[in-house]
């Protein structure tokens, strides 16, 4: 397995304490696919609205997984984040999916999301379309939390994204090539940081599909929690389930489906982890 030294992070709890009074938005991002990353961004919505705080659940992602996790077929969506982003008229309230849990709103998204990059391309100011119109959205809706599902890409919708959040959290697949993406999304993270979005923070990294009987899983784990050296893994793991598998069929989140499995158990013991950091 190939590790590259990262650069190390801004600690977590140190930022996370500055700013408890404003809505968290938090880009849950990494460029490789299959690890996990709507799942995180699914459940840690659901789960932090079940806490009683008010959460929206943003769909950046053209193949919708998130959106077809929590909404059912015959659910009509009528606006989705490509209008948003391409018709400067289309606020967020205007594609809401409004009480798609108790506390939780989702904003869709659909397969017009492809085709909206191309035309964002073209346009000077393309970063940041989702910034503002969270903005205008904060100012009017009592949000504690915006969870923001995102491509497995680092193109103009992760920009897009990464522009628009607070904080970024990072799920990290434990298997062979588990730092591949990591390195890359750190790199565009310190860019957007840097360059256009000072606020911007790497909130952690979760380790996703954990397999304890499994050498491989030990090793990468124990890895990435050296490479991320300053505490930014967070010590719940997210293990591989078939349970978890099966719940997006269902257009259900996990606890929905089976609450009582260990993939909601370890998804429970995250969102109190991560609670406890956010509101220590």
């Amino acid at each position: 397995m190939t590790m590259t030294t990262l650069e190390k992070p801004e600690s977590r709890r140190t930022k996370l304490r500055t700013s408890q009074a404003q809505t968290r938005v938090i880009a849950v991002a990494n460029q490789k696919g299959g690890v996990g990353k709507t799942d995180l961004a699914v459940n840690l919505s659901c789960q932090f609205a079940a806490a009683g705080k008010r959460v929206l659940l943003i769909d950046m992602d053209p193949q919708a997984n998130a959106t077809d996790y929590l909404v059912s077929p015959e659910t009509p969506i009528e606006k989705s984040t490509a209008d948003l982003l391409i018709d400067d008229s289309i606020s967020l309230e205007d594609i809401l999916i409004k009480d798609c849990r108790e506390n939780l709103d989702v904003a869709p998204a659909d397969g017009d999301l492809s085709a909206c990059q191309i035309r964002l391309a073209n346009d000077i100011n393309m970063q940041f379309k989702l910034k503002k119109k969270l903005k205008e959205m904060k100012e009017s809706n009592g949000y504690d939390y915006v969870f923001i599902d995102t491509p497995p890409s680092l193109g103009i919708l992760t920009v897009n994204t990464l522009t628009a959040s607070t904080d970024v959290l990072i799920p990290v697949q434990t298997q062979y090539f588990a730092m591949d993406g990591v390195v890359q999304l750190l790199e565009t993270v310190r860019k957007v940081k840097e360059d256009i979005n000072p606020e911007l923070s790497v909130m952690g990294a979760v380790l996703t599909m954990y397999d304890r009987r499994t050498i491989l899983s030990r090793e990468v784990a124990s890895r990435v929690r050296h490479e991320f050296n300053d505490g930014t893994v967070y010590s719940t793991v997210i293990p591989v389930n078939i349970r978890l598998a099966e719940a997006p069929s269902y257009h259900k989140s996990i606890f929905e489906y089976d609450s009582g499995c260990n993939g909601a158990k370890a998804y429970g013991a995250l969102s109190e982890e991560i609670l406890s950091c956010l509101e220590d």
